[in-house]
């Protein structure tokens, strides 16, 4: 089991390489669209770019000049994002109005809940939303923690060499990549190619072809999983849901399911723990604070979710109906791109929004979503960087940044929010 681990370790770091260092990469793929488009994908270091504030100030709901038919609006107000994300009824989530849109086709549906509508997001949530209750998450706990202890323990190792430790590469990555892997029940030897896939869906810089190719291969995996699972059920979730439900659940169905918690539960927690990390190393108050206060932990895990908001924009929603939003006049037939981001630094939130500060009564965020489509494993997130934080500062009480903040590399272009890697000295 060791040596296994071992490799599964060091292909995470060589995914995020691979990831962030492609090859042959133009930007000229991109450049029809004009930067208001990418703006919101975009940060100053950690921050959101000031023009998303700007925008926001200015009027919370924008038309975007798109080379497209349809209208498409940039939600970046507070309260303007939940009233669209509330709105299950009057906007659409589902993958078929995607299709002949970017090169969509229906064999690349990814099914799950994230580009399901009513009834079958439904049916679908009601069987996954029993395996993500705190009651049977509880068995997992125990796990998490020692999953948390063996990235500490790694990194102690790795900083022996005398090099800095990459917190990315010997923390961040691993612990979600672990704890996924104990939920569904997959087989550790197979996560290289499946995680391989679920970051490569995210990563806007291949192109949105390679990103729904990633998809489609990532179905195909699951597939096997599934088809292994009906012969022989595990104590996973697909294996809990198979003894629970039978053939009234659909291999396809399935499948998309756990394409789903993977590609909810890796990247983003991943990129959570490397960001949530910087902002502790940035501010010596915040992480003395974090390593004396048993209790501190929950607060400064919301406040880093709302802070961060690695989730930059929802899942478009595509109007239904005429309806107006915040004064604005959605037509039916509209696209809808919700700034998560842009929503959680609202100034309507509280004073100094902008700011990190673990101390304030948190507001309720958007970091997880809203609505029917709000993450369904929002709790297990927070367990695993409620245990992931306290557990690493107070291990390693004096550990530094080992290079400038600014040299330092975030990623460019991304739904999901991260950095390439965060190097660490460890003693003072």
């Amino acid at each position: 089991m060791t040596t296994l681990r071992s490799r599964i370790i060091a292909w995470a770091g060589r995914l995020y390489l691979a990831r962030t260092r492609k090859k042959g990469f133009d930007l000229s793929r991109m450049s029809f669209l004009p930067e208001s488009v990418l703006m919101p994908l975009r940060r100053d270091g950690l921050d959101p770019v000031g023009d998303l504030a700007t925008v926001r100030e200015k009027n919370p709901i924008t038309k975007l000049p798109v080379p497209i038919a349809a209208n498409v609006w940039l939600v970046t107000g507070y309260d303007e994002v939940k009233a669209v994300l509330g709105k299950a009824n009057a906007f659409s989530s589902d993958f078929t109005n995607l299709i002949g849109k970017a090169g969509a086709s229906t064999e690349q549906n990814p099914g799950g809940l994230g580009f399901a509508d009513p009834p079958v997001h439904t049916r679908l949530r009601k069987l996954l939303t029993p395996e993500f209750t705190m009651r049977r998450l509880g068995r997992l706990t125990p796990r998490i923690h020692e999953i948390v202890e063996e990235r500490l323990d790694a990194m102690e190792e790795a900083a022996r060499s005398g090099e800095p430790v990459d917190v990315v590469a010997t923390f961040a990555l691993p612990i979600p990549s672990l704890v996924i892997c104990e939920l569904l029940g997959v087989p550790y030897e197979d996560r290289e190619d499946f995680e391989r896939l679920s970051a490569a869906r995210f990563d806007l810089f291949a192109g949105a072809n390679a990103s729904l190719g990633a998809i489609s291969e990532s179905l195909s995996y699951f597939r096997d999983v599934v088809k292994k699972q009906r012969e022989n059920p595990g104590d996973g979730l697909l294996g809990m849901i198979i003894k629970e439900h039978g053939d009234s659940v659909s291999d396809e169905e399935l499948a998309g399911l756990a394409d789903g918690v993977l590609t909810g539960g890796f990247e983003t927690t991943a990129s959570m723990l490397a960001l949530g990390a910087l902002v502790l190393l940035q501010d010596p108050a915040h992480f003395a604070a974090l390593k004396d206060d048993e209790e501190a932990a929950e607060r400064y895990v919301e406040e880093l979710l709302r802070y961060l908001t690695v989730v930059q924009v929802a899942f478009p929603r595509f109007a239904r109906e005429d309806l107006e939003i915040g004064g604005i006049q959605i037509a039916k037939g509209d696209v809808v791109l919700c700034s998560l981001s842009g929503a959680d630094r609202d100034a309507k939130l509280g004073p100094e929004m902008e700011r990190f500060d673990p101390t304030r009564n948190v507001p309720s965020h958007l970091a997880f979503g809203y609505g029917i489509h709000r993450c369904v494993g929002a709790e297990l997130a927070r367990m695993e960087l409620r245990a992931a934080y306290p557990a690493l500062v107070r291990r390693f009480p004096n550990m530094r940044l080992a290079v400038e903040p600014d040299q330092l590399a975030f990623r460019k272009l991304s739904i999901v929010y991260g950095i390439d890697s965060l190097p660490v000295r460890l003693q003072g």
